[in-house]
């Protein structure tokens, strides 16, 4: 600031970067949140029952933007696209302004012409001094027209975030949920008691059956699933492989990954169970790039 009272260029330029890094932080966050949304509802997970770390909004859009070159290719067509949108809008908005503007005073002038000279000079008064009354004086109409301004930029950037956000999700979903899935494959090991689905291990066509265990729900669900409970990596013709989907405030979330067959069907979403990790030492997760290969 200056003795006058009046902000110096340098503090105009902090405050000006100060609100393009908060602008920028909303909009980062406004998209991680939504991607985020996208991608663990193909999952049928509520975004915000798993209490993800804030800090991890900011850094998903790197991968709604930047993931691959093809990514960026969309990101740089959206781009453009967002401000011709933009500049259009602006434009049609300012259009029709002057076209409703001067049809208004077309119309005042006309009705002065009829009222000058009657006996309604009363009414020409003031349509006169309406027609004269200019708007661009006061700050506060000007305040107004440039909100009406930001409203449509931020409106047509938040609608762009919002769809390029929700699309990648749902096609990064479909991804890990098939055979191509960036996820890793997992095994998990515990007791038979600590886990109601599972197989033994000596012998993996023996299911295990734990004692004290009831249902509530679809019973069939849990059924579908002990067919399906291990990766059969002797079946090229129907692989099943389990993923590790997330783990998080001592949950483990495991799906079965989708086939061929079931990836062609658009509606398709694996089934996800949710196991509590153990605090006592009896679990093992074993986290892996690829599933292990059959033995020769």
């Amino acid at each position: 600031m200056t003795a006058s009272g009046e902000p110096t260029p340098e503090s105009n330029i902090l405050g000006n970067f100060a609100s393009v890094i908060g602008l920028l932080g909303a909009a980062l966050f406004f998209t991680g949140w939504i991607y985020r949304w996208s991608y663990f509802s193909c999952f049928q997970l509520n975004v915000i029952t798993l209490d993800l770390p804030v800090e991890s909004f900011f850094i998903v859009p790197l991968q709604v933007f930047l993931g691959d070159g093809w990514t960026i290719l969309k990101s740089a067509i959206a781009l453009l696209l967002t401000s011709l949108a933009i500049y259009h809008t602006l434009w049609l908005v300012n259009s029709i302004n002057k076209t409703v503007t001067t049809t208004i005073n077309r119309t005042i002038s006309r009705w002065l012409s009829y009222l000058y000279g009657t006996r309604f000079w009363w009414l020409y008064r003031i349509l006169k001094s309406w027609q004269q009354f200019n708007l661009n004086r006061y700050n506060s109409i000007k305040l107004l027209r440039s909100l009406v301004d930001e409203i449509i930029i931020v409106g047509w950037v938040l609608l762009v975030l919002f769809w390029s956000a929700y699309h990648q999700g749902i096609a990064d979903s479909r991804r890990d949920a098939g055979e191509n899935s960036t996820l890793p494959a997992v095994a998990l090991i515990a007791k038979q008691d600590n886990i109601a689905l599972g197989r033994k291990l000596d012998d993996p066509t023996l299911r295990l059956a734990p004692k004290g265990f009831k249902a509530i729900g679809d019973a069939g669900l849990f059924a579908d699933l002990s067919k399906i409970d291990y990766t059969d990596i002797n079946n090229p013709k129907e692989p099943r492989v389990w993923r590790l989907l997330l783990e998080r405030d001592t949950w483990i979330y495991l799906f079965p990954a989708l086939t061929k067959e079931q990836q062609k069907d658009p509606k398709a979403r694996p089934p996800v169970i949710a196991v509590q990790q153990s605090q006592s030492g009896d679990q093992l997760l074993i986290i892996s790039t690829a599933p292990s290969q059959p033995a020769k």
